[in-house]
């Protein structure tokens, strides 16, 4: 893998004052001299602050709530399309949520990690991240190669309509199906996903339903009405 020869600029989404100070320590351990790190509280004062064209990486640390999670990873998107040679690097707040946007996002991430992981992990992680050089990417045909390859069409469909709170029994009605079938779907989802509770399987739910379908729909899966 190529390294960045250039000065980088690196822009770090960070709400927390505690978890900014101790990703301070861990980035200006190498990046204190011919690197600009700045952070900022959320998207709208980073983008009123700095223009995002000269701007090498941006990293979102994320806290485990919906909003900014949904907030990073919609920003994200746009950013894929419209500034493709920048690092799109997530911190997620647990093991958890890295799964869950690895295995759910419709676009290419140069990096999610985990940041419960340890310092001394999260720093090595990070940097050969931070290093790595951009090769060029169809974002497209990345799109379509990544998006719900674990879920069936019929399964992102189920989880669609929990995020829009619908109930199993309600669910059956919708796409007139068995609910005991709805159910077996809804299990099976839970098991590629590797989620174990109701409140995990709304989080990736949460996730799905902000996101267009894929562009290609087997007969199993139906749209929500």
């Amino acid at each position: 893998m190529e390294k960045r020869s250039e000065a980088q600029r690196i822009a770090v989404i960070e709400p927390c004052v505690m978890t900014e100070t101790a990703l301070r320590f861990i980035l200006n351990d190498r990046y204190n001299e011919n690197s600009g790190i700045h952070f900022f509280k959320d998207v709208q004062s980073l983008t009123q602050t700095m223009n995002i064209r000269q701007v090498t990486a941006i990293i979102f640390s994320l806290s485990g709530h919906r909003q900014l999670r949904l907030e990073s990873l919609l920003f994200f998107q746009e950013a894929a399309y419209t500034h493709p040679n920048i690092l799109r690097i997530i911190l997620a707040n647990s093991g958890a949520e890295r799964d869950l946007i690895t295995q759910l996002v419709p676009f290419h991430l140069h990096g999610v990690l985990n940041k419960a992981c340890g310092r001394e992990t999260l720093q090595e992680q990070l940097f050969r991240l931070l290093e790595q050089q951009i090769a060029p990417r169809n974002e497209p045909a990345s799109r379509k190669a990544l998006y719900g390859h674990r879920l069936s069409s019929m399964e992102q469909t189920i989880l669609r309509y929990i995020a829009c709170g619908y109930s199993l029994s309600e669910i059956a009605v919708q796409m007139e199906r068995n609910i005991k079938t709805i159910h077996a779907h809804k299990c099976n989802a839970m098991a590629r996903l590797g989620i174990s509770s109701d409140l995990g399987l709304l989080s990736a739910a949460d996730i799905l339903i902000h996101f267009p379908p894929p562009c290609c729909q087997d007969a199993a899966g139906e749209g929500i009405a």
